[in-house]
């Protein structure tokens, strides 16, 4: 069986700090960097910032928040994420959603979770399968809840995001 993978990654220290800025959904779409310089690899360009729009689109846009799927196949999606220490969240929430930003099929949540703090920084990594294909971008999205469900611009410093794709599923 074949696997087609695209591994992102994004650090604060590295790339610069990341405005958390909260979509209409309440939840902020973590965006990426392009290229290997931000170690990331994608030789199927799946993270190709010509994807989703007229001109190429530069990181932070919204559309460095996407992985369009190179292949139609079962998906196994990734997630670490690490957030700077503040007292305020009384919740941390996170979910993958196919087509975030209504470009192709439509937004579409999956795999919400949300946890409660732990002192200090809070440092998560989060698992997802679903069947994937070519013409849906995935992206990540999280969310920082105070208390009376306040979203709070807690800020990130470090964020991977993964697709393993295998394409070699079979049918009875």
């Amino acid at each position: 069986m074949s696997v087609a993978i695209c591994s992102l990654k994004w650090d604060a220290a590295q790339h610069g700090p990341q405005a958390i800025r909260y979509d209409s959904d309440g939840y902020h779409l973590v965006r990426f960097p392009y290229g290997a310089e931000a170690e990331s690899y994608d030789p199927w360009r799946m993270h190709d910032p010509a994807k989703g729009g007229t001109a190429p689109a530069q990181f932070p846009h919204d559309r460095s928040g996407l992985i369009w799927p190179s292949h139609d196949g079962w998906g196994v999606l990734s997630a670490l994420v690490f957030w700077q220490p503040d007292s305020r969240p009384t919740e941390y929430r996170f979910r993958f959603v196919r087509d975030p930003l209504g470009l192709t099929t439509g937004y579409d949540s999956t795999a919400t979770t949300d946890s409660a703090p732990t002192r200090g920084s809070q440092f998560r990594s989060y698992v997802w399968q679903m069947f994937v294909h070519p013409d849906t971008p995935v992206g990540l999205k999280v969310t920082a809840r105070g208390v009376g469900d306040v979203r709070l611009a807690t800020p990130l410093t470090h964020a991977q995001f993964k697709l393993a794709i295998h394409t070699g599923v079979m049918t009875p």
